[in-house]
């Protein structure tokens, strides 16, 4: 008895001394921390503001605790401020990580501003000293000097240039009766819950070489590989108000919303070789507006991607895909409303008229909400649509239940509806459909040629 219980004690001891032995904390040199970056890029930051924190991990993938003796910026910094674990600082000592553990390293910066409009680069290395050997992880940001308007009203007629972005904090609105015009390369950042409004008119003369740029305020990537380029929800939208003529946007990008781009009663908008994409409701909504949508892509939101309620429509040579990340889909990618008697919304407005010509509609879930238009002034001619149906009155000559092949690979991240070399859309247009204001497309390709794409891209995709 007194042998058996000798052995158990002495196995008990083994194992407490096994579990310290375990435990303990690994001096070999060779025993180094991993981290989740080499170099941690911020992206392009905004100077003179605190930036959006940005974060990577430090892991112990040994079986043994190590201690971090020191950590902290090389030469010091007056730029980057630093979170290890929870602990913010300039210096950290003795930071133990628990083996097959990690923690946090969280970079916050305030960039001095540059006195120029070119982008700064500055570089700076974060040292972590283990058991007498250094690591280095290399913390990289652009600076952008940026133009800040907040609450801003246009009420005579102004043109921003594209100099230095502009920075809108809570609304930008055009009084009626002035005009804003948008030189070529103007980029607009909204900060959250901004918007614009356009009460008067908005000229956007965006070219292929340099387009106009509505988007959100913040850059660089929300984790891992997903930018912030894919996010909606970053700023309110674009409005166009009731009775606001004369609009026109040409090569201009509308991402990062959350309600999209809205023309409302009477509105009268024209959109030439544009992008709008990435919403939380839908993309472009009309409300008893006149829209001319030319050469435009038209893609990514949680509601739907195109609205129409009433009012008139000329949609030419337009792409109208929906793939959105970040919800399930709630709606078809074109919906249509108050278009005839038995949709009548009781408005006492006119019924839609709509001309789709060239087009592609195809993505995830229903591409159309009606699938009948007869008796009605909606008309979809050389189209080609993911539903599978046949030609009628107004269904002229369609392709239909159709891949087009777009280069997006929506589980890389990656959004370009292009089409591939093995598209049946290529070639697919009838040139005699082309409206004037498509005879180039975004990238400036033409297209009159003898057989034009269907969509807003005549450029061959993944090229750039």
């Amino acid at each position: 008895m007194k042998t058996l219980l000798g052995i158990v004690l002495m196995s008990a001891l083994a194992l407490i001394l096994g579990g310290c032995i375990e435990d303990g904390i690994d001096t070999s040199p060779s025993s180094q921390p991993d981290f989740s970056v080499d170099t941690l890029y911020m992206g392009t930051v905004f100077t003179g503001q605190p930036t959006p924190t940005s974060r990577f991990k430090v892991y112990n993938r040994h079986d043994r605790i190590i201690s971090i003796s020191d950590i902290s910026i090389r030469g010091g910094s007056r730029v980057f401020r630093l979170n290890v674990d929870g602990f913010a600082g300039e210096n950290f000592h003795n930071v133990e990580i628990r083996p097959k553990d990690s923690i946090f390293v969280f970079v916050e910066a305030t960039l001095a501003p540059n006195g120029r409009p070119e982008l700064t680069e500055i570089n700076q290395t974060i040292d972590f000293t283990t058991n007498g050997v250094t690591r280095s992880v290399v913390i990289n940001a652009e600076g952008q000097d940026v133009r800040q308007l907040n609450g801003e009203i246009i009420d005579t007629d102004t043109r921003f240039d594209a100099v230095y972005p502009y920075q809108i904090f809570d609304s930008l609105v055009v009084s009626p009766g002035a005009t804003l015009t948008l030189a070529p390369g103007t980029t607009l950042h909204f900060h959250d819950k901004a918007y614009c409004r356009v009460e008067g008119t908005l000229v956007s003369e965006g070219t292929p070489e340099l387009p106009v740029n509505f988007c959100g305020d913040r850059t660089g990537n929300v984790v891992g590989q997903i930018s912030f380029d894919l996010m909606a929800s970053q700023w309110r939208g674009l409005e166009f108000a009731p009775e606001s003529r004369g609009n026109r946007l040409s090569h201009t990008i509308v991402r990062n919303t959350v309600s999209g781009v809205l023309a409302d009663s009477l509105s009268q908008v024209t959109l030439v070789n544009c992008r709008l994409r990435n919403s939380a409701g839908y993309t472009l909504r009309s409300r008893y507006a006149d829209l001319r949508i030319v050469g435009c892509e038209l893609a990514e939101a949680a509601d739907g991607v195109l609205s129409l309620t009433g009012g008139k429509a000329v949609v030419n040579h337009t792409t109208i895909a929906n793939y959105y990340l970040f919800a399930a889909l709630r709606g078809p990618s074109v919906q249509f409303d108050h278009y005839d008697a038995e949709s009548d919304n009781g408005s006492s407005m006119p019924y839609l008229t709509a001309d789709f010509t060239n087009c592609i509609i195809y993505g995830n879930g229903t591409d159309l909400s009606v699938g009948d238009f007869s008796g009605s002034l909606v008309t979809l001619r050389r189209c080609l649509l993911k539903s599978n149906g046949e030609d009628v009155d107004n269904f002229i000559a369609c392709i239909w239940d159709t891949d087009p092949l777009y280069y997006t690979v929506r589980s890389d991240y990656y959004f370009d509806y292009r089409l591939k070399p093995d598209s049946p859309a290529l070639g697919a247009a009838d040139p005699a459909l082309i409206l004037p204001e498509a005879s180039a497309d975004f990238y400036g390709v033409s297209r009159l040629q003898e057989a034009p794409n269907l969509g807003a891209y005549q450029a061959a995709g993944d090229q750039d």
